[in-house]
């Protein structure tokens, strides 16, 4: 991996004094390395992708989301380093920077494949369309009233409940808004969707699993008021009951480098089970 990629989340490192110095070390230690900084990927193109062979994500895991949404379509692993709180996603820490970096100049490390999302947005002849990480959320507004909704799953009815809202997550996103909405834990590099609830009015509303080769189309019912899809926490749009939404697996994986010694167990408990100051980076 001679041509390596650094997304930088600006607000984690504003004087570049980090950046500065995990590329010095690369350098030291890749040998004939080229190396390419984005503050933003929002306009990353195919041409750039060509020239490069990882992503180093330098951030949260804010940071890391929106990274796979525009790198992972065209193949590109990456590699978190978490400069935030959580970094639950991140394959290292600051503190373990170097040592991350020889482990992968001597290809100590696997590629972990996650499932990501589809989401089209239909609205007569207009589409659009998003890919997510984590999650797709549908919920309502602020002050507003409870919502119905409608759910099939590949063309079937499956449910119809009211809620404040719902969430269809991937097993990466199963430890994010999912689990806080009362959603099971999934073992990340599972091929599988789970659809949420938010607050159901019934207390026999749960969460349903299916494959996550499955399609699930949300209906939105007697729409008065605000609703907003939220992708990933960060990307939005206001829909109503004109709108079409269909959510499916992505025609492409997020592709997250593991460096060898990785504990996926250990970190869900540190950073999820029993989350303390140990599992926050710098500030």
């Amino acid at each position: 991996m001679k041509n390596i990629g650094i997304n930088i989340n600006k607000s984690k490192d504003k004087d570049r004094t980090v950046t500065r110095e995990i590329v010095d070390f690369i350098v030291k230690n890749i040998e004939d390395v080229k190396i390419k900084i984005f503050d933003d990927l929002g306009n990353f193109t195919k041409d750039q992708a060509e020239k490069i062979d990882i992503m180093i994500s330098l951030g949260g895991d804010g940071t890391i989301l929106s990274t796979a949404r525009n790198v992972c379509r065209y193949d590109i692993p990456i590699l978190g380093i978490n400069l935030g709180h959580l970094g639950f996603l991140a394959s290292a820490e600051l503190s373990e920077l170097k040592e991350c970096i020889i482990k992968l100049s001597k290809s100590q490390y696997e590629i972990e494949e996650r499932v990501m999302l589809e989401c089209r947005v239909k609205k007569n002849k207009d589409e659009k369309i998003y890919y997510a990480l984590n999650e797709v959320v549908i919920s309502k507004g602020t002050l507003a009233r409870i919502l119905e909704y409608g759910i099939k799953i590949d063309g079937n009815f499956y449910t119809k409940f009211m809620s404040d809202g719902i969430i269809v997550s991937t097993p990466t996103g199963s430890t994010a808004y999912s689990l806080s909405a009362g959603g099971p834990i999934i073992s990340p590099t599972l091929k599988l969707i789970s659809i949420t609830p938010i607050c159901p009015l019934s207390l026999g509303v749960r969460t349903m699993v299916i494959d996550s080769k499955s399609e699930v189309n949300v209906v939105l019912n007697k729409v008065y008021q605000p609703v907003y899809l939220t992708v990933d926490g960060q990307d939005s749009q206001e829909i109503s009951n004109i709108h079409k939404v269909y959510i499916k697996e992505a025609p492409f994986k997020c592709k997250i480098i593991r460096i060898s010694g990785y504990d996926y167990f250990e970190i869900l408990r540190k950073k999820i089970i029993s989350r303390t100051k140990e599992c926050e980076g710098d500030e």
